[in-house]
């Protein structure tokens, strides 16, 4: 039996983020993890995912400026895209394990499961701690359907060797709407097939609604209302057959209709630590129903967004939290969230909806963009902000956009509203300009 002040399953971003701290703070700290050290972001996630987009943003940049100073569209070398993201994710593992190792801080690899005295085999070893986080964060999930165990998931995409003629994604979340995009940008034919008229469902649907009609302007099929019920192989293909008895062949089908907690092999019926289908339960201290036991990040059931900073800041919380004693519930800032793209969808704050049903509180501005002059230099075809005001102070307190530029935009505006700047704060700044930082006093 090895002893630790704190063991952390979970060597993502999250994990990582306690480990160190807690480290630092003179705790013995061990990290078990089971997969790819450094989590599903920089390996599986965000990181790869972007360093693929980096093509397919500069491919969009040039097709918006054909006849407005450029004559041809690039086009894009998957072969080589991949090498690109190869090189750099081959190196997260090793890198991860040998910091940890450097810093004297414990390792463990395998799959962790706790038992009923309250300890906790990986492989052969018996780990124990005064205090457990939970970090397993979550995994693609698969369709229930016949034919599922065809289903590639976001994991294959992200590495694969070639690029087939036509794939169909099923499920128009962030992933599924982010991945055609990539797809289509790199010469695939693309089926997004959702089975609701909502997709992205936590963003502006009149947005939403608009990114949809720029993906099928771009050449996606995007197929709303549609009930994948049977995947079958045909040939070297595979058919996929919906609820209203359509059919189509595709290459290859990606299951991106979200993603599932990894908490099956952990056992935590016998630690008397409470789940429900979306995570573990945490209360505001992050701390589930065994007072010694704790979770963070993907894994975690609540409704802030599941993404790598907010993992990492739930980290930093409960490296204070579990160092200095009693602390105040977590407080979140606004956290932005982006589905990234040739035309991007961000949102954060308060929502337009929200507002709507808010109307003594809050007014919307509703603003079209493509005539703005910083649109109109890049020729955006779609660019479009909804900018959330509080009634009382004048302030802008959220907004959702669609543009080329929505992460660069929504940024600013993140600093905007964590600062509570009015537009005179805004004024008595002086900004580079003609930029899309210098657009800011003319939103609210």
């Amino acid at each position: 039996m090895q002893e630790f002040d704190i063991v952390i399953i979970g060597g993502g971003p999250g994990g990582l983020a306690a480990a160190y701290g807690l480290h630092a703070s003179g705790l013995r700290v061990a990290v078990v993890e089971k997969d790819l050290w450094g989590g599903t972001c920089p390996n599986r996630g965000c990181d790869p995912k972007k360093i693929l987009m980096a093509a397919v943003e500069a491919q969009g940049r040039s097709e918006t400026l054909q006849g407005h100073g450029l004559t041809s569209v690039p086009q894009i070398d998957w072969t080589a895209l991949m090498a690109k993201k190869r090189a750099y994710t081959a190196k997260i593992p090793s890198g991860t394990k040998s910091g940890l190792q450097a810093a004297d801080i414990a390792t463990f690899e395998g799959t962790a499961s706790f038992n009923t005295d309250g300890t906790l085999t990986v492989g052969e070893t018996r780990l124990n701690a005064a205090n457990w986080i939970i970090a397993t964060g979550q995994e693609p999930r698969l369709l229930d359907i016949p034919g599922k165990e065809l289903l590639r998931t976001s994991n294959d995409f992200l590495d694969l060797d070639q690029l087939p003629a036509d794939i169909t994604l099923i499920g128009a979340g962030y992933v599924g709407v982010e991945l055609a995009a990539i797809a289509n940008a790199a010469g695939s034919r693309v089926h997004l097939v959702h089975h609701n008229d909502r997709p992205l469902r936590a963003f502006d649907g009149d947005l939403v609604h608009d990114l949809m009609d720029r993906l099928t302007a771009e050449g996606v099929d995007v197929k709303l209302n549609t009930d994948v019920t049977a995947v079958a192989a045909v040939d070297d293909q595979y058919q996929l057959t919906t609820a209203s008895g359509d059919t189509w062949t595709s290459d290859l089908v990606f299951a991106t209709a979200g993603r599932t907690p990894v908490i099956d092999d952990l056992h935590l019926e016998r630690i008397d630590v409470v789940t429900t289908p979306h995570g573990i339960s945490v209360n505001g201290r992050l701390q589930t129903t065994n007072h010694h036991v704790f979770a963070l990040g993907d894994v975690v059931d609540r409704p802030q967004p599941k993404l790598t900073p907010v993992a990492g800041y739930e980290g930093r919380y409960l490296t204070d939290a579990l160092t200095n004693g009693d602390a105040d519930p977590i407080s979140y800032p606004v956290i932005p969230s982006v589905v990234y793209g040739k035309t991007q969808l961000a949102q954060l704050g308060v929502t337009p909806a929200q507002a709507e049903e808010a109307p003594e509180k809050y007014h919307v501005n509703d603003l079209d963009l493509t005539h703005w002059y910083s649109y109109q230099r890049t020729a955006d075809p779609a660019a479009r902000i909804k900018v959330v005001v509080d009634q009382i102070s004048g302030n802008i307190v959220g907004a959702a956009v669609l543009s080329g530029e929505a992460e660069q935009v929504i940024n600013y505006l993140d600093f905007v509203i964590q600062n509570h700047m009015s537009t005179a704060d805004i004024n008595q700044t002086i900004l580079a300009y003609p930029t899309l930082a210098s657009d800011l006093t003319y939103f609210n």
